[in-house]
């Protein structure tokens, strides 16, 4: 993904504490046509993957989920971060947002995640795997098979994709961040 990550060098800014931002191209303004790229090389990767639906978290997630499940004919579920009033059968685990320092009831509807779902789980960013491990919690309620997680950008640097590795779930990830030391960039390499 040369595109992905010449505009991570070229847009992305860095923040002390090991902050990425992208919202230039990702997850604020997008760029259709990037977001198009990384759902064919996503759909390329799992190509082999027996998939019925994709699944992502709100917010920053839904736009490449959403490319992918257009690409492949597939419904798209997302996990929200606020229980609606009219939302039953509900599914429920907390997450821990690394950017934004709080804590999350994120919820789904067991009518769209069930036992015959096959899912990926797509998402923006993986650092310290919060969100991948409250979806993992999702699938495991719902009786679902989780079949992998892309991300469009991982950070080496942080134990996310450590843990979802050693824990036998099939990781992603487009871009790879090996290090934000003195908020300087460096792609460790993309896969």
């Amino acid at each position: 993904m040369k595109a992905l990550i010449d505009r991570i060098l070229k847009d992305g800014k860095c923040y002390p504490g090991g902050i990425l931002k992208v919202d230039k191209f990702i997850n604020h303004q997008m760029d259709p046509n990037l977001m198009k790229d990384i759902a064919v090389e996503f759909i390329r990767r799992f190509a082999s993957t027996k998939v019925n639906k994709i699944l992502t978290i709100e917010a920053s997630g839904i736009a490449p989920a959403i490319m992918m499940g257009f690409l492949m004919n597939l419904p798209v579920v997302f996990a929200k971060k606020k229980k609606p009033n009219t939302l039953d059968n509900m599914l429920a685990t907390k997450v821990t947002s690394f950017t934004k320092q709080r804590d999350y009831d994120v919820v789904i509807s067991r009518d769209y995640l069930c036992p015959d779902d096959h899912v990926i789980f797509i998402d923006d960013f993986l650092a310290y795997g919060n969100a991948a491990k409250g979806i993992i919690d999702l699938c495991k309620q719902s009786g679902a098979t989780l079949e992998g997680m892309g991300f469009i950008i991982e950070k080496a640097f942080q134990d996310g994709g450590q843990y979802l590795r050693e824990q036998g779930v099939r990781v992603e990830s487009l871009a790879i961040i090996e290090s934000l030391e003195n908020c300087e960039i460096k792609i460790k390499n993309a896969q």
